[in-house]
Formats: structure tokens, C-alpha cells, sequence
């Protein structure tokens, strides 16, 4: 049955209605190119052989806890130092740097996809997180790229019922999972649209991420300590 309808701006539009069930449609073969637009890049870096490196950070942060009393950001509890990391940290807070500013040269370009040269300044400050103590969900406005270094995890690595984890969220908002909870998207990473994405911290990781994403930590449950160092990058 052929159904006429009112057409738009002059025109007339014809839709189709069937009246029996339709027939067993034969294979086709489509060819699909999947574009994924506006990436959001999260780089993860290990640093090799940071034990010694670790095991020195961690005594240097824990004894300037002891002897300062902490500032109050976007932490929940715990412990975090001014953002003058890089005036006491010493030699190892150095290492750290130089290996923040090498990732970040190599995940920069510019518009026409070339490497870009830039001069990063920095700022950084410590964090230590005892049981129950997390970051709110939070930004890194007047920076280019924030990192995080991992001194010690707290065992989350070993154990994920630990809690603890780095959270960041889709920077689209909720908007992708509002219409259609239980659906997402058929691609890598597309199951998390409209919510977040978690990764568990582990001692030795270098973790950078455009300083805008918003992002937080997850209360951490262990008996332990976790230390970390916070980094912004900017012009």
C-alpha cells in the first residue's frame, strides 16, 4: 500500500508500507570505514627500574608530610603538598620531570600534525593517600597536559578490591547514555560512552592526559600507602 503524506516546503514524500512479512533479505556485503573523531589520548608509561628511584621519592615525601601540614584541593583526607614539589624533591623529582617532558614531546604536534617544539614549564605536588582518602572529580585549568607518577601503589596492583583507581570521564558528558542506558557504542572503548573509564595505578607508571579531562581517584581501601606525584605542564 502506497501511503501519500503532506510534503515540507512544497515538495511530497512517499513512504512504502508492507503488507506482508518481508522476505528473507540475501547477504550483502558492505564495506565500513570506522572514523573515531576527536580522540581523548591517555598515555601510560612505565618507567624501568624505579625501585631505587621509588623507594627515595617515598622517603623524601613522607618526611616532608611529617614536617608540613598538608593544603586542601580536590582531595578527600590524605595528605598533599603545595605545588612546589620540584623545590624539594631533589635529584629524583628531576627524573621525573625529564621523563614527563619527553613523553610529553612526543605526544604533541601541531595543527598540521608535525612535532612541536615547546619549552614545558611545570609545577608538581605530592599526594599520600591512607585508607579511605581519594580525589574529588576535578580539572587542571592553565595547563596543556597534567600527569600523574605512581611512587607506590598500595598494592591496588596486586589487588583490585583495594579500590584506589585513577577515574576519568567521558568528556562528552552523560549525554551518550541518557537516552539508551544499555546500549553503547560497537568499537574499542565504546562502552563506557556517557560514563568513565578506570585504571589502577602501579608503582613505576607515568600517567598523562590533557589537563582539561576531568578525572578523580577512587577511595583507597588498603592497609598500606599510596603515593603519588601530580605534574601540570603548560606554556
Amino acid at each position: 500500500m502506497e501511503v501519500w503524506v503532506p510534503a515540507f516546503a512544497g515538495t511530497t514524500a512517499l513512504f512504502v508500507e508492507a503488507m506482508a512479512e518481508p522476505a528473507v533479505r540475501p547477504a550483502i556485503d558492505v564495506q565500513v570505514q570506522l572514523r573515531t573523531y576527536f580522540p581523548t589520548p591517555v598515555a601510560v608509561a612505565t618507567l624501568s627500574e624505579s625501585a631505587a628511584l621509588n623507594a627515595e621519592l617515598e622517603r623524601t615525601i613522607l618526611e616532608r608530610a611529617r614536617a608540613h601540614p598538608g593544603v586542601q584541593h580536590s582531595n578527600r583526607g590524605g595528605w598533599q603538598s603545595s605545588w612546589d614539589f620540584n623545590e624539594w624533591g631533589g635529584a629524583p623529582a628531576r627524573i621525573i620531570f625529564d621523563a614527563a617532558r619527553a613523553l610529553a614531546d612526543k605526544l604533541t604536534a601541531d595543527r598540521a600534525g608535525q612535532p612541536a617544539r615547546v619549552t614545558w614549564r611545570m609545577n608538581a605536588w605530592a599526594n599520600v593517600n591512607r585508607t579511605g582518602n581519594g580525589n574529588e572529580f576535578h580539572t587542571h585549568p592553565g595547563a596543556f597536559w597534567a600527569a600523574s607518577y605512581y611512587v607506590d601503589d598500595g598494592g591496588i596492583d596486586a589487588d583490585p578490591a583495594l579500590g584506589g583507581e585513577f577515574e576519568i570521564q567521558d568528556p562528552r558528558g552523560v549525554a551518550p547514555a541518557m537516552y539508551a542506558p544499555t546500549l553503547a557504542f560497537g568499537m574499542p572503548g565504546g562502552q563506557s560512552a556517557g560514563a568513565s573509564e578506570l585504571i589502577r595505578p602501579k608503582s613505576g607508571m607515568l600517567l598523562m592526559f590533557p589537563a582539561w579531562l576531568s578525572h578523580g581517584v577512587r577511595p583507597y581501601k588498603g592497609a598500606g600507602v599510596r603515593i603519588s606525584v601530580a605534574l601540570n605542564l603548560f606554556l
